[in-house]
């Protein structure tokens, strides 16, 4: 009898090896795709991910300063503080499909699988660019916000898209293109491209986030943009502030009225 897809997720899930677990997920998204997984939540999913013994997770406030963007320090603290976001974005779009899928339906499962293939395969790319700079993951400290975030809004789906891919993903859009131009005036132009490539992806993921949350609010008969903030105000702890990429965020579905009101 073929396996639930919700448990497989939560194998991927609790896979402690970084590059497995990437592996993982490509599988999963894979069998659910070619539809060798029985769409059943028959099990639950973990309270925490598996995780490697190293890098070592601090609260944001006790991260190291990474040094200047130009010095070799600098560099590789860059690389691995983006590889450990991709790396923590595997388990939370797993997360989110194994966690909420049942009661968002197929659609919902295949879209957070395949964003959860697309962060496995982001991985990758920066885990290889950061081994030909001479380091790994698990070199340096790592920060543990992001999940958290995750564990902040485990009960409430319009929460978890709320926070996750529509502000903290969302974030993404609006600092990397910087970063892309910093990495070029320094002559990365692998690292640049991979950048640009996540950029692309990034968007897609966003715009799946948007969606769905549009859905809910549809659902429960609020405007979207009621929904958002509150759910913001109540589940994330941090500041919205601009600078934001207003057309990487439309091309999302984020309007800037949408956001206005919270910066």
């Amino acid at each position: 009898m073929a396996q639930s897809v919700a448990a497989s997720i939560r194998a991927a899930l609790l896979e402690r090896d970084p590059r497995a677990k990437a592996m993982a997920a490509r599988k999963v998204a894979r069998d659910w795709r070619l539809g060798r997984l029985v769409c059943a939540f028959d099990i639950a999913m973990p309270d925490r991910p598996g995780w490697p013994d190293r890098p070592e997770l601090l609260p944001p406030n006790r991260m190291p300063k990474r040094g200047k963007a130009g010095s070799e320090r600098g560099r590789i603290a860059l690389w691995h503080a983006l590889v450990h976001i991709e790396f923590v974005a595997i388990d939370l779009a797993l997360d989110m499909a194994g966690r909420f899928g049942a009661e968002m339906g197929p659609a919902f499962v295949g879209d957070f699988l395949s964003v959860a293939a697309d962060e496995a395969m982001h991985f990758a790319l920066i885990d290889r660019h950061l081994h030909a700079l001479g380091s790994h993951y698990g070199a340096l400290p790592a920060h543990s916000g992001l999940w958290d975030a995750a564990s902040e809004t485990r009960h409430d789906v319009g929460a978890r898209l709320a926070v996750v891919p529509m502000l903290l993903e969302a974030r993404g859009l609006d600092v990397t293109p910087a970063t892309i131009e910093r990495l070029r005036a320094l002559d990365d132009s692998r690292g640049a491209r991979i950048l640009e490539r996540i950029l692309d992806d990034e968007i897609r993921h966003v715009r799946f986030g948007a969606n769905h949350f549009a859905d809910v609010a549809e659902r429960l008969g609020v405007p979207v943009a009621d929904l958002w903030k509150m759910q913001v105000s109540r589940h994330f702890r941090g500041m919205v502030k601009p600078p934001f990429n207003d057309s990487a965020r439309l091309a999302a579905g984020l309007s800037r009225e949408l956001y206005a009101g919270v910066a």
